[in-house]
């Protein structure tokens, strides 16, 4: 079993940062795989960003260049900088792991966009 706590979050101007942060625990010698993905309501939860144990990574075409993952094994956390946020951008965002062949989902963290 993994667990997963995210923090980080709030509301922002257009053009504005934020950073999300998700410390794991339990199982955490078989996490593979850690990232993010968001959710707006009435839409399908959506990939964000990937990390994997061995620092690869992969986007969303929506966020290139403007959203930067990155992840401390030795902490077991994995964080998401995001810049130039847009209102778009604004959905509930979920730290995933996966380890074993299974997906671990931490707590949604709100993230607003608007002036």
């Amino acid at each position: 079993q993994v667990q997963l706590v995210a923090s980080g979050g709030g509301l922002v101007q257009p053009g504005g940062s934020l950073r999300l942060s998700c410390a794991a625990s339990g199982s955490i010698f078989s996490i593979n795989v850690m990232g993010w993905y968001r959710q707006v309501p009435g839409k399908e939860r959506e990939l964000v960003a990937t990390i994997s144990s061995f620092g690869v990574t992969k986007y969303a075409d929506s966020v290139k260049g403007r959203f930067t993952i990155a992840r401390e094994n030795a902490k077991n956390t994995v964080s998401l900088q995001m810049n130039s946020l847009k209102p778009e951008d604004t959905a509930v965002y979920y730290c995933i792991g996966t380890a074993r062949g299974s997906t671990y989902w931490g707590q949604g963290t709100q993230v607003t966009v608007s002036s």
